[in-house]
């Protein structure tokens, strides 16, 4: 679930809002199964919104509880718009490896092939780093992220929330910074990874990452509920409003509105429950892949700095394998400011869940309450809950 971005950012009046909210809960669902049940929990654990939607051999259901506004203490929507963060870098790695298997780049290319000169620095050489290595996580190099003031206060989010950012821009905050490790001697989550993923996905096609995830996976699937916004801070209709903690046992501030252009191809898309569902399921099932590729993207190595936080957790190139108590399933969440996106799929794409919860905690045994209670609900619709 929170294979993330870990908060993005920030200007113009934020409300702050009490965790506890002296309000019914809005809970609703399509039909019975597990869903309905991890939703209403999920809400008591204090997320302001929740919204799932599982498929399990052709059977869809979806489910609600909580609030879209927390001031109006409206329902959150069944099926509204979110930010998915970083599944989008999903669907940049499908697209690397489309062009891979055009015969258009190689996994074994260098960052420097392609984007000469970017990559320098500090110790960092993209004469040494593949393709591979960025979509993997093993390239070595640090996450720009880490030095965005806009993600971890509330004053800097407040500050910079609606700044617009280049890409070359984000990879220089990394290229400050020495590189983790060697390329390919070890394993960290960068979002640097994935910005310099799209940056050659431009370079090798002539034209942006968003049009080529456009015309390569979104229409040819019909997935018209999901876009990558470019500047646009905010969201289609229906959507929940989102909210963030900043301090642990502090109140939530209300922060949907949010330029992308922080997250670009490391996670800027937007989408919804089925959309995000539908997606899962095409790559799984070999819509979007040739089995070569689809054999590429699932070769996987030890999510080394994730083994306290998901035992066992495997990276590939743009998913993560996730054991579990009937073998394990294939999923990458996603984090931006005041949302989570947690989602998996089994091998051959029958059962998927999709979960899009509009609150971000600072407290540590609330986040992690949050993840178990999502994670377990991805293990009954992986596994079956009987």
């Amino acid at each position: 679930m929170r294979v993330h971005l870990r908060r993005f950012g920030a200007a113009a009046a934020l409300t702050a809002i009490a965790v506890g909210v002296a309000a019914a809960p809005v809970s609703a669902a399509t039909r019975p199964g597990p869903l309905p049940a991890a939703v209403d929990d999920l809400h008591e654990l204090g997320i302001t919104g929740v919204q799932g939607y599982t498929r399990v051999d052709g059977v869809v259901s979806r489910a609600r509880a909580g609030f879209g506004d927390l001031e109006r203490g409206t329902p959150v929507p069944m099926d509204g718009w979110f930010r998915i963060g970083s599944n989008t870098k999903t669907y940049v790695a499908v697209v690397v490896l489309q062009l891979v298997g055009e015969g258009r780049l190689s996994l074994d290319d260098t960052v420097d092939r392609w984007l000469p000169g970017v990559v320098a620095g500090n110790g960092n050489d993209g004469r040494r780093i593949t393709v591979r290595q960025l979509l993997q996580h093993t390239s070595g190099l640090y996450n720009y992220t880490r030095d965005m003031s806009g993600l971890f206060t509330e004053e800097g989010f407040r500050e910079h929330r609606f700044d617009h950012w280049e890409d070359a821009d984000l990879v220089a905050l990394a290229m400050k910074h020495e590189p983790g490790f060697a390329p390919g001697t070890s394993w960290d989550y960068s979002n640097t990874n994935y910005i310099l993923a799209g940056m050659v996905i431009e370079k090798a096609t002539g034209r942006p990452w968003e049009s080529e995830v456009r015309s390569r996976i979104l229409r040819p699937l019909g997935l018209s509920e999901t876009s990558a916004p470019g500047d646009r801070s905010t969201l289609p209709r229906p959507h929940a409003k989102a909210y963030q903690q900043w301090q642990p046992g502090g109140a939530l501030s209300e922060v949907t509105q949010w330029n992308p252009s922080a997250a670009s191809a490391a996670g800027a898309i937007v989408s919804t429950p089925s959309g995000v569902a539908k997606f899962w399921q095409a790559l799984q099932d070999g819509r979007l892949l040739k089995p070569r590729q689809m054999a590429q993207m699932h070769e996987t190595v030890l999510a080394t700095t994730y083994q306290d936080f998901i035992p066992g957790g495997r990276y590939g190139l743009g998913i993560m394998y996730i054991p579990n108590r009937c073998g394990g399933y294939w999923a990458h969440g996603g984090d931006v400011p005041g949302v989570n996106n947690a989602n998996g799929v089994s091998a051959d794409g029958d059962r998927v869940a999709v979960l899009a919860l509009t609150t971000q905690f600072a407290d540590e045994e609330a986040t992690r309450n949050v993840y178990q209670r999502a994670n377990r609900l991805i293990d009954d619709v992986i596994c079956g809950s009987d």
